[in-house]
C-alpha cells in the first residue's frame, strides 16, 4: 500500500519558491517545474511567479546574462551557453540577447584553453595528444574545426624551437 509521507512542517508556495532562489538563481521555468513537482497548483504558481518577477526575484534576461559570463569565464563557447540556457528553459528571444557578443573572441578563448593545457600533454604522442586536446574543447562546445585549428596551434608551441609569442 502506498502512503504518501506528509512534511513536518509545510511551507508555502511563497516560502517554497524563496527558498529554491536562495540557493542559486534560477529561470522562470525551472522554478515552475520545481514548484508544480512539489504539488502546488499551476494558477497557483503563475500568480507566484509573477509576483516575484514583479519585485525583480526572477528575471530571466538578468539570469540568462549571468551564466553567460560564467560560461564565458569557464572557457565555454557560445553554442554551450545557448544549450545551458535552453535547457533551463529561457526562451529564444532571450538566449540571443544574453549571447549577442559572445561570438567574438570565441577562437581566441578557445586558444588560451588549448594553450593552457597542451603542456600537461607533452609527454604523450602527437597524435594521443591532438585527440585529446581537440575533444576537451569540442566538450566545451567548440566546433570541430575550431578545435583542431587552436589545437595544432597550441601543440606546435611545445615543439623545440618554436616561439611561444
Amino acid at each position: 500500500m502506498a502512503r504518501q509521507r506528509a512534511a513536518k512542517h509545510p511551507l508555502d508556495l511563497h516560502e517554497r519558491a524563496l527558498r529554491l532562489l536562495a540557493v542559486r538563481p534560477r529561470s522562470r521555468r525551472e522554478l515552475e517545474v520545481r514548484l508544480r513537482r512539489a504539488g502546488f497548483e499551476a494558477d497557483e504558481v503563475d500568480e507566484e511567479l509573477i509576483r516575484l518577477e514583479s519585485v525583480g526575484l526572477v528575471d530571466d534576461g538578468a539570469f540568462a546574462r549571468e551564466l553567460a559570463e560564467h560560461h564565458v569565464k569557464s572557457r565555454r563557447s557560445g553554442r554551450a551557453v545557448v544549450g545551458a540556457l535552453a535547457a533551463k528553459g529561457v526562451s529564444r528571444q532571450v538566449i540571443e540577447e544574453a549571447v549577442a557578443g559572445l561570438g567574438e573572441g570565441e577562437e581566441d578563448r578557445a586558444f588560451e584553453l588549448a594553450r593552457e593545457r597542451a603542456p600537461r600533454l607533452a609527454g604523450l604522442p602527437p597524435d594521443k595528444a591532438f585527440a585529446r586536446l581537440s575533444s576537451l574543447l569540442m566538450r566545451r562546445g567548440y566546433d570541430p574545426s575550431t578545435a583542431r585549428d587552436v589545437t595544432w596551434r597550441a601543440l606546435r608551441l611545445l615543439e623545440p624551437g618554436e616561439n611561444p609569442g
